[in-house]
């Protein structure tokens, strides 16, 4: 089965765009609350989306998916949960979340309305995933690496994958029978660390899906902006049919390779 691929925009247009060329879910980013303090130093998405977002974006799709990402776990969490479904939304994805009640609540106001979504990205988050892990009806798991890697005083946010901190959660939720994935991809041949290499760890660790960076953000009738979202989504879905061909030995080597790439960028810092 093919990585479920996942664009974040709240562009219609480009939302119908990104099926036609592929891509399985749109992902609406309404999450605010804290994001701009964690990330603001950052070259990441920080969304200005709303859940009316939701109801245009529904009406352009055919098969891809709605994802909404509400903020971090608060009063009006319900309010939000409950909206996004009202909505349409198909996956409600909870970020920043600490602790195993939070995660309770939010199962609990979903109540299998919808799926339910964690985006684990705190070391609290990763410290209790046992105790977490035992929460029934978590649908997905998505490992975020920006936020995650900052809460952990990392250097480079791949410092998770090189260590082995996304592996380590990977394999615990996948004996649970939990979707999981985790954090972003470039275009083919573009990234601080090649994105061949980072599809190639997706596919060793048994990764079911992950969000498309910042590269591939742009408006395809935008003469300032050359993207073609349609083959460079056949470029992703060509170079993992290859990967899924390779040996034990081709996926070592790709390991050895992102492991010094990383170490060459931590020690640049």
């Amino acid at each position: 089965m093919s990585l479920e691929l996942m664009l974040i925009t709240n562009d219609k247009n480009y939302a119908k765009e990104a099926e036609i060329a592929g891509v399985d879910r749109i992902f609406i980013d309404c999450e605010i609350i804290g994001k701009k303090e964690r990330q603001g130093h950052l070259d990441t998405h920080i969304g200005y989306h709303n859940l009316e977002d939701i109801i245009e974006i529904k009406k352009v799709l055919n098969k891809a998916k709605v994802l909404t990402r509400i903020n971090p776990f608060y009063d009006n969490t319900k309010f939000e949960v409950d909206t996004a479904i009202s909505y349409g939304s198909d996956i409600i994805m909870l970020p920043m979340f600490k602790k195993q009640i939070e995660v309770q609540k939010f199962v609990e106001f979903i109540n299998k309305r919808a799926k339910s979504c964690l985006l684990l990205e705190t070391a609290q988050a990763l410290v209790r995933i046992d105790d977490i892990l035992e929460i029934e009806n978590i649908d997905e798991i998505h490992i975020g690496l920006n936020d995650l890697h900052l809460s952990m005083q990392l250097d480079f946010m791949f410092e998770l994958l090189s260590g082995g901190i996304v592996e380590y959660l990977g394999s615990k939720i996948a004996k649970k029978s939990i979707k999981w994935g985790f954090g972003g991809i470039a275009r083919i041949g573009e990234g601080m660390v090649p994105a061949e290499y980072i599809l190639a760890e997706h596919i060793r660790l048994g990764s079911k899906m992950v969000i498309l960076s910042r590269t591939f953000q742009g408006k395809l009738n935008d003469s300032k902006n050359t993207l073609n979202l349609v083959e460079e989504i056949r470029k992703i879905r060509e170079k993992e049919i290859e990967i899924r061909g390779w040996g034990e030995k081709q996926f070592d080597e790709n390991r050895i390779k992102l492991k010094e790439k990383v170490r060459t960028i931590c020690n640049a810092k």
